[in-house]
């Protein structure tokens, strides 16, 4: 599978970018463009079913992760600093555990290995309840979204997997929801954590986000023996995007610094 994504930045060690379930790789454009691209050459990638990436029946880490090897090697990148974020964030721990000796350091953004309760399903809903040929506007679609999304920050997200059939004067969603409704009992399962992966690693959670509680560290150290947990202010899930200097700064000082160990911040 030939996965689609930007690169930024020509110098430095390569860092490739994974996004979260319902994401794509243009969420990781601003700090990919003005802070990460300084010092290594970026690869953002839109993961299976996502963005411009092809769609397929299967969505697993496992194949995930077997994506994520394939691109390495079409780009001869023998080894590259691994970041992701939820979904990602488990694709990238997948390959960290299957493939140690391709990562230089890991960072794993508000996700932990444990499985999680549905709490997407009613972001999928609200997708495939929307019948987008009864609209002809993105304002309209908007509008209509905002029924069961409320959040508008939520629903400016979901609207960057809209897109418009110039040809056909339609619109349609990129991400294939069909396979991500029909897999996301793998999606929200646990990684198996078979293995280890003892190199530098880097755990970030928000302040307001219970996606990686106290409780849940102990399992991270058990696959993730050096592994650092940063709590970043003022964020939940969407760190990135609700702390971007904040997190901007946590990651480089991460990928900057030799010193490492198993700690929490």
């Amino acid at each position: 599978m030939e996965l689609f994504y930007n690169t930024y930045g020509s110098a430095g060690r390569p860092l490739i970018i994974l996004h979260g379930l319902l994401g794509a790789s243009g969420n990781w454009h601003t700090l990919s463009k003005n802070v990460f691209s300084e010092d290594y050459q970026v690869y953002t990638i839109d993961q299976r079913n996502h963005g411009e990436s092809p769609h397929d029946d299967r969505l697993d880490y496992p194949a995930m992760a077997d994506d994520l090897a394939a691109f390495m090697d079409q780009h001869g990148l023998a080894q590259a600093h691994i970041l992701g974020h939820s979904m990602g964030g488990k694709t990238a721990m997948r390959f960290a555990l299957d493939r140690p000796e391709r990562v230089d350091r890991l960072i794993v953004v508000d996700i932990a290995p444990k499985a999680y309760p549905p709490h997407h399903l009613e972001l999928i809903d609200a997708l495939e309840a929307l019948d987008l040929s009864t609209h002809d506007r993105r304002q309209s679609i908007d509008k209509a979204l905002a029924q069961d999304v409320r959040s508008r920050a939520i629903r400016q997200f979901l609207l960057k997997n809209l897109s418009y059939d110039s040809g056909e004067e339609r619109y349609f969603w990129k991400n294939n929801l069909p396979a991500i409704r029909a897999n996301y009992e793998h999606i929200s399962g646990a990684v198996d954590l078979n293995d280890q992966f003892t190199g530098p690693t880097l755990f970030v959670r928000g302040e307001y986000s219970k996606y990686i509680q106290s409780e849940d560290i102990a399992e991270i150290w058990q696959g993730f023996p050096n592994a650092k947990v940063v709590t970043v202010e003022d964020a939940a899930h969407w760190v990135h995007a609700e702390a971007p200097e904040a997190f901007a700064q946590v990651v480089m000082d991460f990928l900057r610094t030799r010193e490492t160990g198993a700690e929490v911040v």
